[in-house]
């Protein structure tokens, strides 16, 4: 623990420093310091790193190492999701804390959701879409495991964007962090390889600890951080959460089309792309960071989630009453194959 406190002693010194030699912003470090009680701050890292491993530990129960070795073989669409993954994403956080001049803290806090890796919530949303789900298993496998080194690389790049930022990112929590999914998931895999008969138990237990471990976090907050809420509500954060998934789902569409990609990859790549790996991000936002400086910012990932699923139930219901009253090709010759199969087996 010493060598944790004298990096988050060096990590405050640092983020102050930056904001001394001329970061614009509303953020104020050393400001939230009052409202986190030790013991409080103790158990809600506790319970963000047990949220973390379980839902990697689910994550990976869905992983087939077949599937895995099929797409590496041709590697075209997830070569084409990882670009759009860390390609647009980044980007567009980046533009959206420019466009709407986010404070120091701010910034690092959306850059780092728009860097994280793809989120497990959209092999669900990809397989409401009728989208490949070797391909979405895979790409978030990748996106996974390419992260602990894209990640630090692209907050480095982007960050050179923000004057003062430089020196304000966490690297090594964010590396510690990035570690602590792949082992998970890992365990995870093997789950699923070696004793696939437990794999759905654990995938309904990591989901339901993941949904009731959510509720206590928010009660908790809602209890230390009382009115300083409204950060987190602010217009300006509020654009960004509703902005980065809906431009994630267009732009991952729009380049599955010009890659010329097939209806269910370019359902599946546009889900890859807007959904963030939350955990992940409320991981390192609430371990990497010192109370003091994150605040209640680290409960944006609470309110990307939020519009990132809304906005993609409301795709998905879109594509249901589209294909209610025009079947696809694709189904129509899904039918046809089926028809024949059992034609000829009779």
């Amino acid at each position: 623990m010493n060598m944790v406190e004298d990096y988050q002693r060096h990590f405050s010194h640092s983020f102050n420093y930056s904001l001394d030699n001329g970061t614009s912003g509303n953020d104020t470090a050393g400001s939230f310091q009052s409202l986190f009680s030790p013991v409080m701050d103790k158990t809600m890292n506790c319970i963000t790193i047990i949220i973390l491993f379980i839902t990697m530990i689910s994550l990976g129960c869905t992983m087939e190492i077949v599937k895995i070795k099929q797409h590496i073989v041709r590697p075209s669409g997830v070569g084409i999701a990882v670009l759009a993954q860390f390609g647009i994403m980044p980007l567009t956080a980046f533009c959206l804390a420019k466009l709407l001049q986010l404070g120091p803290i701010e910034a690092i806090t959306v850059l780092i959701c728009g860097c994280c890796p793809g989120g497990n919530l959209s092999n669900i949303f990809a397989l409401a879409l009728r989208g490949d789900m070797n391909l979405s298993i895979v790409m978030t496998t990748c996106s996974t495991v390419l992260a602990l080194g894209a990640m630090p690389l692209l907050l480095y790049l982007y960050c050179q964007g923000f004057s003062g930022l430089e020196a304000a990112v966490p690297y090594t929590g964010i590396i510690i962090a990035l570690v602590m999914t792949l082992v998970p998931c890992t365990v995870g895999i093997a789950i699923n390889h070696w004793a696939p008969r437990y794999s759905q138990i654990v995938i309904k237990a990591g989901f339901s600890i993941l949904l009731i471990a959510t509720v206590v976090i928010g009660v908790m907050c809602s209890i230390t951080l009382g009115a300083t809420v409204w950060i987190v509500l602010s217009p300006q954060i509020l654009a960004v959460a509703f902005l980065m998934p809906f431009i994630g789902y267009l732009l991952g569409y729009t380049m599955s089309i010009i890659f010329k990609q097939n209806g269910p990859c370019r359902r599946t790549i546009a889900m890859e792309t807007g959904c963030q790996n939350i955990q992940l991000c409320s991981a390192i936002l609430k371990v990497a960071f010192p109370p003091e400086v994150i605040g209640p910012l680290f409960l944006f990932p609470l309110i990307y989630i939020v519009f990132q699923g809304a906005e993609a139930l409301f795709l998905i219901l879109l594509f249901r009453i589209y294909h209610r009253f025009n079947p696809s090709i694709e189904e129509k010759t899904s039918g046809q194959s089926v028809k024949g199969k059992w034609n000829r087996g009779h």
